[in-house]
């Protein structure tokens, strides 16, 4: 080994603090960097030119710092800037082409120059660094930088200190390969007989074909059967639950919590291609999940339905946190985290406002006739409310005749501040600019909702903008669903009629432009609370949220609220614009997991980066998800002819 004073040592040392050298073992770094040339460079002077011939080494900044352009219409074009630690140079190892950038030192500069051929074997060797190589500097991150169908983030191995668990959530599930059946004519006795016997919790019940036509399972002979309200002489199907949940013979524990906990259920029949029009092949029970896992989303669930007040409640959603914890810190499917996340956080708010209309009820207060819906806002009407952050909700209620208005208000409101301060026990902190359903201005009939949308579309201040990038991200949580679907119909029946709207709305999307990069130091607040921070929300979640909005209002698409969904939904819709649609998602999701990182680990949430804290690998992964940002702010401006707009 090298001693610590020699050249080589030093620069082992620096080395390994920086991706992708930070990948590899003590003894290889240590050999690579006995074989590195130390270049001392002038300013304007150029390492190679776009157009050459790829030479014999890549380049890692020591010192100084190197821009790389590109030339068009005759003039270079700033692309990169790279300063201590970045990587640079890196075409001749990923193919036999020339150069498409000129790297040109732009002040005083230590370069460290490492030969591509003894390169190579390590990239052979460890196909980590390769992918990373490749997906980091190759195309951003586009397809290259998705493994299993996600965005990776390389995360720091020695940071993940509550990372040691077995990920069974994207592994696949044993199944069981003799499913128990009957046919639709079978009696209740029976089936009954054929589950006992078989020591089964449920029978599928099958067509001549094999096909799943319905599932009857020990709940249904207790609440159907038990209580005598069908006979045991009666076929089976008159107490089946049709149609049945099917999945497909390669599913995994992922894409069976999801199923469960979306349709609320606690069996999955297995079909050859995933559909009932196959035969039954298998049969997946909530007791699967809890031989592989102690656990899990669906029992979570389960038993918010049976706490009685906030303190349970919030033990729930804590409990939630750890599993967020464990599925963040092992790089599970951002899309998977959302829809778990958002089925707790929806069954959590369900629950407040049954409990809420209970005490009510129990206070003596008359419900009144007309229904309600309620709403969540901003990010839990994303779907993307990861952590616990402040309440964002309104409420619809049916129209009721002007004699009966008064009383219905009255009643939704005492509703909504009860829901608010039992969801602020539960750790939803209030929101503090009120955008509540406490709030009489947020709890309106159908038509006041109506018209105040109507408002906002037609009169486009700056004040109604800002309201409708709260409000035009609504989802229905609980209650009559169809309120908030007769909203949305309005919605777009006005906008068709009202294009210079999305004009105004798309002018607001560009209020925070992205830093194109992290050249030394983040863009960070210059004041207040957060001075020297990063706002990662502010200046990269929002950009993105909004332009997804304004694209998916414009293409009139409604119930696609989560922004990187918006976004695959307009990569379908859109095929001239389908790689930057889908850089932008792969962004978000990003985003969202470095945030959601950030919360769990200042208990906080996540908001705000305290730049010294990042290391190398972050800035890059983050910088990757800027260009997109400016990208998608060029198209904005270009369709909706932003600069004819005051």
């Amino acid at each position: 080994m090298a001693t610590e004073n020699t050249i080589p040592r030093r620069i082992y040392d620096f080395l390994k603090e920086f991706p992708p050298f930070n990948l590899l073992g003590q003894e290889l770094l240590l050999q690579i960097s006995e074989r590195v040339l130390v270049q001392y460079r002038q300013p304007e002077e150029v390492i190679f030119r776009q157009g050459d011939p790829p030479n014999t080494h890549i380049y890692i900044v020591r010192e100084g710092a190197v821009h790389l352009l590109r030339e068009q219409d005759g003039e270079p074009v700033l692309v990169e800037q790279c300063d201590e630690g970045d990587v640079f140079g890196i075409r001749p190892l990923l193919a036999d082409e020339n150069y498409v950038l000129t790297a040109k030192v732009v002040e005083e500069s230590l370069i460290y120059a490492i030969n591509v051929e003894g390169f190579r074997q390590v990239l052979e060797n460890h196909p980590r660094v390769a992918f990373y190589l490749a997906s980091t500097f190759a195309s951003g991150i586009g397809e290259n930088y998705r493994r299993a169908g996600k965005p990776r983030l390389f995360l720091d191995q020695d940071k993940m200190v509550d990372a040691n668990f077995p990920l069974v959530e994207i592994q696949s599930l044993e199944k069981s390969k003799d499913p128990v059946t009957c046919l639709p004519a079978t009696s209740v006795r029976q089936a009954a007989s054929i589950m006992s016997e078989r020591w089964v919790g449920s029978i599928i019940v099958v067509n001549e074909e094999q096909q799943p036509v319905g599932i009857v399972t020990d709940k249904d002979l207790r609440s159907k059967v038990a209580t005598g309200d069908v006979g045991l002489e009666r076929p089976v199907a008159e107490i089946m639950s049709s149609p049945v949940i099917t999945v497909g013979p390669n599913i995994t524990v992922a894409d069976v919590q999801i199923e469960m906990v979306k349709n609320r259920i606690n069996h999955l029949c297995i079909t050859e291609d995933g559909t009932s029009e196959t035969p039954v092949i298998g049969v997946l029970s909530e007791h699967d999940l809890m031989v592989v896992q102690g656990n899990n989303p669906a029992l979570l669930i389960r038993e918010v339905r049976r706490c009685r007040t906030g303190k349970e409640l919030r033990h729930i959603r804590e409990r939630a946190e750890e599993l967020l914890k464990k599925y963040i810190y092992q790089e599970v499917a951002i899309a998977f985290i959302a829809t778990v996340m958002s089925e707790v956080n929806d069954e959590l708010i369900t629950q407040v406002i049954r409990l809420c209309q209970a005490e009510m009820d129990e206070e003596g207060q008359q419900r009144p006739p007309a229904g309600f819906c309620w709403l969540a806002l901003g990010s839990e009407g994303r779907q993307e409310q990861l952590l616990r952050t402040d309440q964002d909700n309104a409420l619809i209620f049916e129209n009721v005749p002007e004699a009966d208005y008064q009383a219905t208000k009255a009643y939704y409101l005492s509703l909504a501040g009860k829901v608010t301060r039992l969801l602020n026990e539960v750790g939803y902190e209030y929101c503090p600019g009120d955008m509540m359903a406490s709030n009489p201005n947020w709890c309106l009939s159908l038509d006041e909702w109506k018209a105040q949308f109507s408002k906002w579309i037609f009169e486009p201040s700056p004040k109604a903008v800002m309201f409708c990038t709260i409000f035009f991200d609504y989802r229905p949580i609980y209650g009559m669903k169809e309120l908030a679907a007769k909203l949305t119909g309005h919605i777009f029946e006005n906008i068709g009629g009202q294009a210079i709207f999305l004009g105004f709305l798309a002018k607001d999307a560009l209020q925070n432009p992205p830093p194109l990069t992290f050249f030394r130091n983040f863009v960070v607040e210059n004041s207040g609370e957060h001075k020297d921070e990063f706002d990662i929300k502010a200046r990269a979640m929002m950009p993105l949220a909004d332009a997804a909005r304004v694209l998916i209002l414009d293409a009139k698409v409604g119930k696609v609220n989560n922004t990187f969904r918006r976004f695959e939904k307009l990569a379908e819709l859109e095929p001239a614009n389908k790689e930057l649609y889908e850089l932008a998602a792969d962004a978000y999701e990003i985003l969202m997991r470095y945030r959601a990182l950030q919360g769990l680990k200042n208990k906080d949430s996540g908001r705000y980066f305290k730049p010294s804290e990042l290391s190398k690998m972050e800035r890059v992964n983050l910088r990757n998800c800027f260009q997109p940002i400016k990208e998608l702010q060029t198209l904005l401006t270009l369709r909706y002819q932003l600069a004819y707009l005051r």
